[in-house]
């Protein structure tokens, strides 16, 4: 699993780089199938914008994504407000996984009831 720290209209600094890293390495503990984590930040230079500041992440699983997008007044704030999103956004896709894979289909449900009424 690859954490890949881009910037736009920002110098990515390697204290910015680091504390990205750490926070959005978290999510890794809450789902193990994540292939990727591609984090944007971004900065609006325009002084009446008031939360300038905006982290995006795009988190890759072997079976779809998740996309969170945070904007504050400080770079460390979006990242932050951006992990615990992509937190629970991983959780969720988790336990999705989870209960679809448990579920079996109408179809099969129906498709094995017949043959075991063929069987006797």
């Amino acid at each position: 699993m690859r954490i890949t720290v881009k910037g736009r209209n920002i110098e990515i600094t390697d204290a910015i780089r680091a504390y990205a890293e750490e926070k959005i390495g978290k999510v890794v503990n809450h789902y193990d199938q994540i292939q990727s984590i591609d984090v944007v930040l971004n900065v609006i230079k325009n002084p009446s914008v008031s939360q300038s500041h905006t982290a995006e992440v795009i988190c890759k699983f072997v079976s779809g994504s998740v996309k969170a997008e945070e904007s504050a007044e400080s770079m460390y704030a979006s990242i932050d407000l951006v992990a615990d999103k992509i937190s629970r956004q991983v959780k969720k896709f988790k336990e999705k996984q989870i209960s679809t894979s448990k579920n079996a289909s109408i179809r099969t449900d129906v498709h094995e009831k017949e043959e075991e009424a063929a069987a006797e």
